[in-house]
């Protein structure tokens, strides 16, 4: 088989699934040529991972037929790249949503899959047209994963792809976006985490079927994707904790919080110890501004990792958190990380890609 064809096939494949797959194989190939067991391998590398992806099933059986009638010979290669271009332009035909869509965004929905953690709206500075377009184009993708889900039992859909969230949405901006409609899913506003989330229309009934039959004693309880306790400083700290705690609960976590518990009294941060250093927390989130101390003080009394999220609250030599984020990068307590002032969806990123894996070995 000639490696530039193959290669050229995988480009179709990245237009088809939105990745590039896998090549260290053909790259160190040193002939022009690849034997049937390569390929064969190849194919079933890149079929597999395009599964999980939710691909459409039927896209993925058409592509993967064409490519074996070529491996086995009965394709030439002009007609399975015909075949396979053919396909494309059946896929990517647009609706008028999606090609307003695309002048303003490029949305990366396979995040999940290949980062751990979906794409999340950055609503600050967008018009409420273009947060409304995309959260639905979210659930729109959401809802397709869902349907192809029960066409195909080997599609694997964690919760945090399911997860749709816009952060940094003002009382006034949630106003203009929820007077827009939506099609394809609810949104929801939690007012001190500044965040939109939206439930895909799919899932809404899915979890309906579920609460039937959990009434009905048919099914257990879901896994959670990890325990993770937020605690901050203060009170002025609330809405950076909330941005993370928030963000966390959508992609699946169980968020336990632990608020105003500042080094100013330091009994607060002793009293809760036992929730600090409970078997089921997984990682612990820390928000504080002003000294910045209290990231230092959790770090010193406990197992797991630590991630602090220096918040701008303070006064003037605390520079709009520069003096609490310095103090945290200064931390002498060991497993100690930080992220940028008041990012609390960072945080909780970073505490989340922290524990998956050795959430998915348990």
């Amino acid at each position: 088989y000639d490696l530039s064809w193959i290669y050229s096939c995988s480009l179709i494949m990245k237009r088809l699934f939105g990745l590039c797959p896998s090549l260290s194989v053909l790259r160190k190939t040193s002939s022009s040529t690849i034997n049937r067991m390569t390929l064969r391998n190849f194919l079933k590398r890149n079929f597999s991972f395009s599964a999980s992806l939710g691909v459409a099933s039927q896209h993925r059986l058409l592509l993967s037929q064409i490519l074996r009638k070529l491996e086995n010979g009965s394709l030439s290669a002009n007609d399975a790249e015909k075949r396979i271009l053919q396909s494309i332009d059946t896929k990517t035909t647009k609706t008028p949503n999606e090609k307003i869509l695309e002048s303003f965004a490029n949305l990366d929905h396979n995040r999940p899959i290949r980062t751990g953690f979906p794409e999340v709206i950055f609503a600050a500075g967008k018009t409420p047209q273009q947060i409304a377009t995309i959260l639905d184009d979210m659930a729109g993708h959401v809802n397709q994963l869902i349907t192809n889900k029960y066409r195909d039992n080997s599609i694997k859909i964690s919760t945090s792809q399911k997860a749709i969230l816009a952060t940094r949405v003002d009382p006034k901006l949630f106003q203009e976006v929820s007077n827009i409609s939506l099609t394809n899913g609810q949104i929801t506003y939690h007012q001190m985490a500044n965040i939109i989330s939206m439930k895909a229309s799919a899932l809404i009934k899915e979890e309906d079927t579920i609460a039937a039959n959990e009434n009905n004693n048919k099914i257990s309880g879901s896994v959670t994707a990890g325990h993770i306790v937020v605690a901050c400083a203060g009170t002025t700290d609330l809405s950076v904790a909330e941005e993370a705690a928030v963000t966390l609960e959508a992609a699946g976590c169980v968020v336990d919080r632990i608020y105003d518990v500042g080094v100013a009294g330091l009994h607060r941060i002793i009293h809760a110890l036992p929730r600090l250093r409970h078997d089921d927390v997984d990682s612990i989130i820390v928000c504080a501004g002003m000294d910045g101390a209290l990231p230092s003080v959790v770090g010193g009394l406990v197992d797991v990792p630590v991630i602090a999220v220096p918040t701008s609250v303070g006064y003037g030599a605390s520079l709009g958190g520069m003096s609490a984020m310095l103090t945290m990068l200064n931390s002498c307590a060991p497993g100690v990380g930080v992220v940028n002032i008041d990012n609390g969806f960072g945080g909780a990123a970073l505490a989340f890609k922290c524990i998956q894996k050795t959430r998915q070995n348990k």
